[in-house]
């Protein structure tokens, strides 16, 4: 009986959770699903077949145009940012003193979570008479119009996810933390350099949280959609336009919600894709220290 009442109660501590997984979650995830076959728009709901993926795949080239513009941001800014992220975090490894101090500082930009803050801190820092602009012209060099040119708005928008790269850091400084010392030590009177050991001995060694914090990254950069917003509205011409931008006009500024939904669930399947791509790749290059 008592084990019956402990059972209960253990249900109605997670029910909190189960309730915000079936009805915030799953319910969601596969009314999405069934809209995407509909031409449904708030009001009125017909069944259409796969004529929504045919559409999105052979006539909407604002939807593969946006598609492509979102991999290469993705393609881009993922490796940079685990590339800033490792660099800082082999930095903060080597520090002995104010280690508390450095740490805040650089995970502070993280810390604004959704980005919003930071997208309108970046607005104003490359618009026209920003403070890029500003540094420049006291050396005597006139800016561009950052955000204001097709040319210049997407790179800078792609330097924007540096700013967050506190998560992936905190996880790589445990990572390293965690490299037995015993093997850095016997390289080094063996006579390795520095990049050979980091190389040869570090690398390996954290390849796991690598591969994670690149799967997490990728997910999380290819659906990014504050910074397109705020800052550019997706312009000029269109060159910030987003996938997951045009997936938020399609739905609430043009009431499209069945074709939304398929473009929603393109995107999920190019997730889908990138990580099936990543763990079939992953034996080549993660080093498990459990591995024969």
């Amino acid at each position: 009986m008592k084990s019956r009442k402990q059972k209960y109660l253990g249900y109605l501590y997670i029910a909190p959770w189960l309730i915000g997984f079936f009805v915030l979650t799953l319910y969601p995830f596969v009314v999405s699903l069934l809209y995407s076959f509909t031409d449904y728009d708030m009001f009125q709901m017909d069944f259409v077949g796969l004529k929504n993926y045919m559409e999105i795949f052979t006539t909407d080239n604002t939807a593969m145009d946006s598609l492509g513009r979102t991999l290469l941001y993705t393609v881009v800014s993922v490796p940079l940012k685990l590339a800033m992220a490792l660099t800082v975090a082999l930095m903060l490894n080597k520090i002995r003193k104010g280690r508390g101090v450095f740490y805040t500082v650089f995970y502070l930009p993280s810390i604004l979570g959704s980005s919003v803050a930071l997208a309108i801190l970046w607005k104003y820092v490359f618009k026209k008479d920003g403070l890029v602009n500003l540094l420049l012209g006291v050396i005597g060099i006139e800016g561009p119009n950052w955000l204001g040119n097709p040319d210049l708005a997407l790179p800078v928008m792609m330097l924007l996810p540096l700013w967050q790269m506190g998560a992936p850091m905190v996880i790589f400084l445990a990572a390293l933390k965690n490299v037995p010392t015993d093997l850095t030590e016997a390289a080094r009177i063996d006579g390795a350099g520095p990049f050979r050991i980091f190389w040869k001995i570090t690398l390996p060694m954290i390849s796991p949280i690598i591969f994670f914090n690149a799967i997490m990254q990728t997910i999380e950069i290819i659906q990014i959609f504050t910074p397109a917003y705020l800052v550019t509205k997706g312009g000029p011409v269109k060159s910030t336009y987003l996938y997951s931008l045009y997936l938020y006009d399609t739905a609430f500024r043009d009431m499209k919600v069945g074709y939304a939904s398929a473009l929603s669930w393109i995107l999920f399947s190019i997730i889908i894709t990138f990580t099936l791509v990543f763990f079939s790749l992953s034996g080549k290059w993660v080093y498990y220290s459990d591995e024969r």
